[in-house]
């Protein structure tokens, strides 16, 4: 960076901060949070090597990944981000069966609604839709599958991104 104040990862690890240190255009020295968390996650030299890897074009999308890999990583430990997108997924799934519920449950209404008008719906599963274990038979229909093992509502804490 030059003359002006050093970047967050050189000051963090208490170097001058050169004209073409890869650092700088990523990790202001407003900021120094960010870096200190994608260094204690990824280290410094790994992070280095990451971003000359890459295309200059590419490299502040891969900051904005580490940053929010290593702040899921440091939040859960175990499984990171992989937690959180399993939490989204079975959360998406959930909301899926429920608007499938809510639709059939609308179908069913229709149904009562006008009885004269011709329908395809053979007898067997206008049985099902009208029967009372129709809440319990939905997802084997679905085929949603439950996963108990979702770590549970990661996502209420602060924002990765940060």
């Amino acid at each position: 960076m030059g003359g002006s104040s050093p970047c967050a990862s050189c000051k963090l690890l208490r170097r001058r901060c050169a004209k073409d240190c890869v650092f700088a255009p990523y990790f202001p020295p407003d900021d120094p949070h960010k870096f200190a968390i994608v260094h204690k996650v990824f280290g410094a030299s790994n992070v280095s090597k990451m971003l000359l890897e890459l295309p200059i074009y590419q490299r502040a999308d891969a900051v904005s990944s580490l940053v929010y890999e290593a702040n899921a990583r440091v939040r859960d430990p175990v499984y990171g981000c992989v937690g959180a997108i399993s939490y989204l997924q079975n959360q998406v799934s959930q909301l899926q069966m429920q608007l499938a519920m809510a639709q059939a449950e609308i179908l069913c209404i229709q149904m009562q609604q006008e009885p004269n008008l011709p329908t395809q719906i053979d007898q067997d599963e206008k049985s099902l839709l009208l029967s009372s274990n129709f809440n319990n038979n939905i997802p084997q229909y679905l085929g949603f599958a439950s996963s108990s093992t979702v770590i549970q509502d990661p996502l209420k804490r602060e924002s990765l991104w940060t």
